[in-house]
């Protein structure tokens, strides 16, 4: 786990238009952020939400939303005429003469009407084209109710310029005019118009996370070529290509060093500001920035398979799934707009019927505000602008959401079950003491288990080798290698019959146990496993091989029990060694020498009993328990994936999940505590004790401020303390 280059599968392409990553394609794809099942070629409109989709590719440079641009040149032009309409709708309240009685009411009309109809018309014809979408589409929105407000107030008032005859006598003024609405419709369209443009502008910094990500990788590369070194496009970079990588550089794709040695800052990948030291063999991750010694690496992973690519294509992917929370606000928003029609209908006739006088006047005004304060904009961006800024946080700190179901279900977990190996310890046996019998030295006993191990690709049998070259110790000639199953080898060394195995294999040799005895019980209580070293069927010593534990583990295990998980480790190793383990890293349960299979029956025991099970573990022999799990945890596959192999990882994903699903329950409490307040007010309802009425210009204030209200809240993410 400690390569986080080989964290992610290499199938699926990114998403991403960055040259390090891939090319884009000629026709950008657009997407819903609430439905992501709604895909087109080029900018539009969600028939299901109405809402303007966003491109799907995540571009590295920010660029001009078409559909921001659009929908600030209407704003700018509709304000501009609303403002004439509405100093004339306002005059009478204005010192002076007022303007209906210097021109009269119906050419004041008339002239409102030449302001009023562009700022509708043209300035209100995106609301008006996605309306009558959502009826076509049988998918009634936000986008609904706003035509049918402004289109009601402007039609009204359309027909009452035109042919004010057409209206009873008692609605008529004196002049025989009738009231006209249109500063209701002209400002109704511009504060909308307002409301979509901070709207948008909100939900374009949702993608900045991703796009800081595609910013660190760098544009070129200095490829080292016989002739030289020459700075080439990363996407002329190919695998096995040789690269220098100078002081402050940031390295360009994924591999290995070959040559020199330096620190690298690996925040970008594991949200960890202490550099990591590198040197021959060691592995690199394309973005990171290289510290104050120059390096040398072969290229590995480029272009769509670098880890940087894998993990914008798999926070990308995470950003257009739906949590299950989603489901709350999909069933409201079935019926919430008929709701809200009916509600309309009701608060007309109310008012027509028993309000006062001018009646007619009364129950318009009423029920397009109850249209306008309901658009349910507010309640539709509550989960998928949380879910967008919250996986995009987890990318900068290092923890990657398979999608927005884990997001959540991590939340709600109360049992956190470990594998050992590579979770809780380094994954990289070495070697922690050489013990020797009477008459033999360590340096000779380690040379022999070396010398006959060189060619096994065993852990154990490299943490040997590694040893012996460590101490300098020259590696001899082996010969007539043999391998006894679950117990060790044989073989000769030097001339000399040599065996390193369990008590097992010595017990079948008949050769006669360690006098280390006391030595022997010591290290098997501080975790090591024993590898016995014999030679000419005589006890020659022993070697004691050990996974360190990580050295953030402890703090990661407190802080998980801190925020009241149970945790327990599930290891194949030993008994002993497993209670080793958890006693130093602060783990009360564990289960020792389970088999996979069991591990996976182990975890489905405790779903049985009624806990809510995540599953840490290397994703290779914990596979199955990691699918058993309601979230799997692990590098390269599972519900979340830790860029870095570090249970702090864990923490930072708790936290996350917990922060982000309070910020979306905030959001959905204020979406729907909004409507329920606002409707009734529109409605009329404290009239009779205040006298007081919302006119559809401050209804349609109102909604503007929700929306962006909400989307204000979830950006607050980008800064939660984790």
């Amino acid at each position: 786990m400690s390569d986080p280059a080989k964290c992610l599968s290499h199938s699926a392409p990114a998403a991403t238009t960055h040259p390090a990553i891939a090319q884009a394609p000629e026709g950008v794809e657009y997407t819903c952020p609430m439905h992501p099942e709604v895909l087109q070629i080029g900018p539009g409109a969600c028939p299901k939400c109405g809402m303007a989709l966003e491109p799907r590719i995540v571009q590295a440079v920010a660029t001009d939303d078409p559909e921001l641009v659009d929908m600030r040149r209407r704003f700018i032009v509709t304000t501009a005429l609303a403002l004439p309409v509405l100093f004339m709708a306002m005059s009478d309240v204005v010192p002076g003469q007022p303007l209906e009685h210097a021109v009269g009411l119906r050419l004041l009309s008339w002239i409102e009407l030449a302001f009023a109809a562009p700022a509708v018309l043209w300035g209100g014809w995106p609301f008006f084209v996605r309306g009558w979408g959502s009826l076509v589409h049988r998918s009634p929105n936000m986008f609904t109710l706003i035509a049918l407000g402004t289109g009601t107030a402007f039609l009204y008032s359309l027909v009452a310029t035109v042919a004010p005859g057409a209206f009873p006598q008692g609605v008529r003024l004196g002049d025989g005019a009738v009231p006209v609405y249109f500063e209701a419709a002209v400002v109704i369209t511009a504060l909308v118009q307002l409301g979509q443009v901070l709207e948008l502008r909100a939900r374009s910094q949702t993608g900045t996370a991703i796009r800081a990500l595609l910013g660190l990788a760098p544009k070129t590369a200095r490829k080292i070529t016989p002739t030289g070194d020459v700075d080439v496009p990363l996407e002329d970079v190919h695998p096995g290509d040789r690269i220098r990588v100078r002081p402050g550089e940031r390295i360009p794709v994924d591999g290995r060093c070959t040559e020199g040695s330096s620190s690298v800052d690996e925040s970008m990948v594991s949200g960890e500001a202490m550099p990591v030291a590198k040197s021959a063999g060691d592995a690199v991750v394309g973005g990171t920035v290289n510290g104050t010694g120059a390096l040398v690496m072969e290229a590995e992973r480029v272009g769509r398979d670098t880890l940087l690519a894998r993990i914008v294509q798999m926070v990308s992917e995470a950003q257009r799934t739906r949590a299950p929370i989603q489901r709350v606000a999909d069933v409201v928003a079935a019926w919430f707009v008929p709701a809200v029609v009916l509600c309309a209908l009701a608060a007309f006739g109310v008012w027509l019927v028993a309000g006062p006088e001018p009646r007619f006047t009364h129950a318009l005004l009423a029920a397009v505000a109850v249209v306008i304060i309901a658009c349910p904009c507010a309640l539709g961006l509550a989960t998928p602008v949380s879910i967008m800024v919250g996986t995009g946080r987890g990318a900068a700190e290092g923890v990657l959401f398979k999608n927005a179901a884990a997001l959540e279900v991590l939340s709600k977990v109360d049992v956190l079950v470990i594998d050992k190996t590579g979770t809780l310890t380094e994954g990289k046996p070495r070697v922690v003491a050489v013990d020797a019998e009477p008459g033999s030295a360590p340096d000779d006993v380690l040379a022999w288990a070396a010398s006959l191990e060189a060619s096994s690709e065993h852990p154990l049998a490299q943490a040997l080798v590694e040893e012996a070259r460590r101490r300098g110790r020259p590696l001899l000639p082996a010969s007539e290698f043999s391998s006894r199953t679950g117990k060790g080898v044989t073989g000769r060394v030097g001339g000399k019959r040599v065996a390193i195995g369990n008590q097992a294999l010595l017990d079948e040799l008949g050769i006669v146990g360690s006098s280390l005895g006391a030595r022997l019980e010591a290290l098997r209580a501080h975790a090591a496993t024993i590898v016995f070293v014999a030679v000419d069927g005589h006890a020659a010593g022993l070697v004691a091989i050990a996974d360190p534990v990580k050295a953030t583990t402890r703090e990661a295990i407190r802080a998980l029990r801190h925020a009241g998980l149970q945790v327990i480790m599930l290891t194949g190793d030993a008994r002993r060694t497993a209670q080793a383990v958890a006693g130093e890293v602060g783990i009360d349960r564990f289960e020792a020498e389970v088999l996979p299979d069991q591990k996976e029956a182990f975890v489905r025991k405790l779903r049985d009993e009624g806990h809510m099970v995540a599953m840490a573990g290397d994703g290779i022999n914990d596979a199955p328990a990691l699918a058993r799990a309601h979230v799997g945890i692990a590098m390269g596959t599972g519900g979340v994936t830790l860029v870095k192999g570090d249970l702090r990882g864990i923490v930072k994903a708790r936290r996350l999940s917990e922060t982000t699903m309070r910020n979306i329950r905030q959001n959905l409490f204020f979406a729907f505590a909004y409507n329920a307040l606002g409707v009734p007010i529109a409605a009329g309802v404290l009239y009779p004790l205040f006298g007081l009425l919302l006119s559809p210009m401050m209804a349609s204030v109102a909604m503007t401020f929700s929306s962006v209200s909400v989307i204000g809240n979830a950006l607050r993410l980008r800064r939660a303390a984790l």
